[in-house]
């Protein structure tokens, strides 16, 4: 409070009191108006924040909780464009040896021409077949994998948008983009983005995960893997190409089954992925790692694959080291049949047992190749519908249907599984 005295001296002192009070009144003035603009701007300010931002609708179009529940809508990967990735020590330890040779040579090109033109068709007309099955299919952007690119730490080329379920995993209304471990695909997240915001401005949570510098620290650079004997060897003892310098996983290393979500540590998801992901999804969720007698452990969807509440695929050539504790909680073990698959077929990013590599479409109709004949009788004899689908030439690229696709909505709750 501003105390004025009053002083003496006739109209001299009365002229003071005036002045001191007319200057009062103009700064109190003053201030009022400059507060009243300043709350007018703020206010301005966010009415135009809340124009710019779609208000968030009462149903949320992003919900997915397993890996079974109804399917409603789904992204469905690309195969255009899709580019060799450069021969780097990640890449070395994630293929085969007697693919080598194709990746020193073709490293930084597109894959054969005619090869992706019938895995574009073929994934085209599997887009068909979910929309006939009632299914709203949605595809990343088209993006030119050819361009060269450079960080502080690294240069390299992309690689392809074909995989959705290798870099977005969704757990109940949100998307996690995973930090991936190649260097080819640091830039993948850009053919999802304009899909991502959709679902963000239609009220779906969106969290990216810390992305990797992918420095040279992140890979064993020495890492040994002559032979099959020798990865078996260094699964055994639990080293991987990926070392602890950094978190990184592929979404595909995680498989849902409701509050009990089961990882493995392999070539790309390293222990520090996993542990974020448990810290992030917190106590609501339990993180189970799981291991298998796997010489070249990537993504864990063609190991082990859980296709309903209490069953799962468990792959006869990779079993699972924890496979007790699922037997104890009452589940149905099902070890699929030999793939089909012939041996003169280029498989230059994974092995056979992409036969196993399913989309549950809802508990009892599953989307299955078509010329896996055994695998289709297996699932009759589970009671399961088989819808048949040709990706022979798309399964070339590194994955199966569940690979080839990432469920954005099925029609369920959060609900436990695994006691």
């Amino acid at each position: 409070m501003l105390r004025v005295r009053c002083m003496r001296g006739g109209s001299r002192g009365a002229e003071a009191a005036h002045l001191i009070g007319a200057m009062v009144a103009r700064a109190a003035t003053g201030w009022v108006q400059k507060a009243f603009q300043g709350t007018s701007a703020a206010v301005a300010e966010e009415d135009n924040m809340s124009k710019s931002v779609d208000p968030v609708p009462d149903e949320c179009p992003v919900n997915s909780f397993n890996e079974w529940d109804t399917l409603e809508e789904v992204i469905v990967g690309r195969a255009e464009n899709a580019c060799v990735p450069p021969f780097t020590v990640e890449v070395k330890a994630n293929t085969y040896e007697k693919h080598w040779p194709f990746y020193q040579k073709y490293g930084g090109q597109l894959f054969p021409e005619e090869h992706l033109k019938k895995a574009v068709r073929e994934i085209e007309e599997m887009c068909n077949i979910l929309r006939l099955e009632g299914v709203k299919v949605r595809r990343p952007e088209p993006i030119d994998w050819l361009t060269h690119y450079k960080t502080p730490d690294f240069d390299s080329t992309g690689l392809y948008s074909a995989m959705p379920r290798d870099i977005l995993l969704v757990v109940g209304n949100e998307i996690i983009e995973a930090p991936m471990a190649w260097r080819s695909r640091f830039f993948e997240y850009r053919a999802y983005r304009a899909l991502i915001k959709e679902y963000f401005n239609q009220g779906a949570k969106w969290t990216t995960a810390p992305k990797p510098t992918m420095a040279d620290d992140l890979y064993d650079q020495e890492y040994p893997m002559r032979t099959v004997e020798d990865r078996h060897q260094l699964a055994a003892q639990g080293k991987f190409v990926t070392t602890e310098f950094e978190p990184c996983f592929d979404a595909a290393d995680f498989m849902r089954a409701g509050r009990d979500i089961f990882a493995q540590r392999s070539q790309v998801t390293n222990y520090m992925g996993i542990e974020w992901m448990r810290r992030h999804l917190g106590p609501e969720y339990r993180i189970h790692l799981l291991s298998f007698k796997d010489p070249n452990p990537m993504h864990i969807d063609a190991t082990f694959n859980i296709i309903g509440p209490g069953l799962v695929l468990s792959n006869p050539d990779r079993p699972c080291h924890q496979i007790e504790m699922f037997k104890k909680a009452g589940w149905t073990i099902v070890q699929p049949p030999t793939p089909l698959i012939p041996d003169d077929h280029p498989l230059w990013m994974s092995s056979k047992w992409l036969s196993m590599n399913v989309l549950m479409l809802d508990e009892k109709r599953v989307l299955v190749e078509s010329s896996e004949i055994s695998t289709q009788k297996m699932f009759e004899r589970l009671g399961i519908k088989t819808i048949k689908a040709n990706i022979r030439h798309a399964n070339s690229l590194g994955g199966g249907f569940h690979c080839w696709t990432c469920d954005i909505r099925r029609r369920g709750t959060l609900e436990s599984y695994f006691n």
